[in-house]
């Protein structure tokens, strides 16, 4: 990494980094709510946003699936305060869905399903079996979108070069994408493949560092839409600011999560921005840009995409520029969600064979990736090797370059340096012998690692 000072612009294409905020000046922008948002436990069917009615298919879903439970499991399951669920038992249970099984601890009872229970829970799995949490009402998601937005971020550049510090990046290049996390608008990567586009777009929300609180499930136009997802988001502990409030008061219907990043390659097609009913678990899913929200979302390898570009490029206008999206439920209806994305583009190709310039101009920030340096290359392979355990040798270094780059006129690239020091770790250790950088290992590796390219 550059060892340049936060206020030395050496390099001229950073001449444009007088927006960074000196350290002095406040950390909270225009219109940032003061108050950090928190998801309150509700004390009532009102506070909750969401209607009996729709909590009680859910329960009884619940009970043709478990066969019985208790009502503290039932209140688990729901998410919900153990009152709220009781009163609910309660009334499917004077409407005969319900009955006891027997008594639990004091004040509580086992659950089953009546016969006419059963029917109606049956008819409801038909349009829909989802049995989790209770969902959040769509307005109380909206507002908590924007309590929470990435617009409200303040970068700075000491946090920029501590998320990037495995990389080698160039002040110019570190300038660039504090700048970019600043506006959260959209971001263009393009150059080379090997030159760390995915690794500079995965690392965007290391530079905020902090938690957002998400539902796991929202009500909209009477839908059910999954948005809490593992393998998108990672779930966290109750960050410390917010410890005062007790587990007991939090929302469980929300989940802590650290603030997603969404990457899609060449599999992404139009449907995949759209709410799609998932059949093998009868829910409605989020779509990738409403999973997003409070983060990073990724196209990468763009234009590799079995849609044409200027199909997705038209499809993100709208969200680029008003923050907001339409997107079609499974019953056919549109809905509008917030957009509270940083839509990143990452591409081998060059601007101009993707984009046009109306379509460039609503990417405010473009960062070229370029190929390393010879200095830059030493560099990285050198920082490989101790990070790796393998000792380096410049005579052999200076082999490589010489049969196997320089000679050759193949270009460096930012990916080659790690790749081929692993293989020579791997070599190493089949062998048997301590890992160092030898001549013969040097073509063995190469071989392996250029054949074909």
């Amino acid at each position: 990494m550059n060892s340049t000072t936060d206020t030395a612009f050496a390099v001229p294409d950073a001449a444009v980094c007088s927006g960074i905020v000196p350290a002095t000046q406040p950390d909270r922008r225009p219109n940032e709510p003061t108050e950090a948002f928190v998801p309150r436990e509700p004390e009532s069917w009102e506070e909750s946003g969401i209607s009996p009615n729709e909590v009680s298919a859910i329960a009884l879903r619940y009970l043709l699936s478990a066969g019985q439970a208790t009502g503290r499991n039932i209140a688990e399951q729901l998410k919900l305060p153990f009152g709220l669920a009781q009163e609910l038992l309660r009334s499917l249970k004077q409407q005969l869905f319900l009955q006891y099984h027997n008594t639990s601890v004091v004040g509580d009872f086992n659950y089953e399903l009546t016969s006419q229970g059963q029917d109606r829970a049956r008819r409801l799995s038909e349009h829909c079996t989802y049995c989790g949490s209770a969902p959040v009402a769509f307005d109380a998601y909206v507002a908590s979108v924007r309590a929470q937005s990435f617009q409200f971020v303040r970068t700075r550049i000491a946090a920029v070069r501590h998320a990037y510090r495995d990389l080698l990046l160039s002040d110019a290049k570190l300038y660039q994408i504090g700048q970019a996390i600043g506006a959260a608008r959209g971001l263009f990567l393009y150059g080379p493949s090997g030159n760390g586009k995915s690794s500079v777009a995965e690392r965007l929300v290391r530079t905020v560092g902090d938690t957002i609180w998400i539902p796991r499930a929202i009500s909209v136009a009477g839908e059910i839409i999954r948005l809490f997802d593992p393998s998108s988001h990672v779930e966290v502990q109750t960050p410390p600011r917010q410890q005062l409030i007790t587990a007991s008061r939090i929302d469980r219907r929300w989940v802590c999560v650290q603030r997603p990043t969404i990457v899609v390659g060449g599999e992404l097609t139009l449907e995949h921005l759209d709410v799609i009913f998932n059949p093998s678990r009868g829910v409605n899913e989020a779509p990738l840009q409403l999973k997003s929200n409070g983060g990073v979302l990724v196209i990468d390898d763009f234009g590799r995409q079995r849609i044409s570009a200027s199909d997705l490029l038209n499809r993100f206008i709208v969200p680029l520029e008003k923050r907001f999206d339409l997107v079609s439920l499974p019953s056919g209806r549109q809905i509008q969600i917030p957009f509270d994305s940083m839509l990143v583009f990452a591409t081998n190709l060059e601007p101009k064979q993707v984009f046009d310039d109306a379509f460039l101009r609503r990417l405010p920030y473009k960062i070229s990736m370029t190929n390393p340096t010879t200095e830059e290359f030493r560099k990285l392979f050198e920082s490989a090797a101790l990070e790796l355990g393998v000792r380096f040798d410049a005579d052999c270094y200076d082999h490589l370059l010489v049969r196997h780059f320089t000679g050759k006129g193949r270009p460096f690239r930012f990916c080659h340096a790690r790749d081929l020091v692993e293989q020579i770790r791997t070599l190493c250790e089949f062998h048997d012998v301590p890992p160092a950088m030898t001549p013969e290992a040097m073509d063995v590796v190469a071989h392996n690692y250029f054949a074909g390219l």
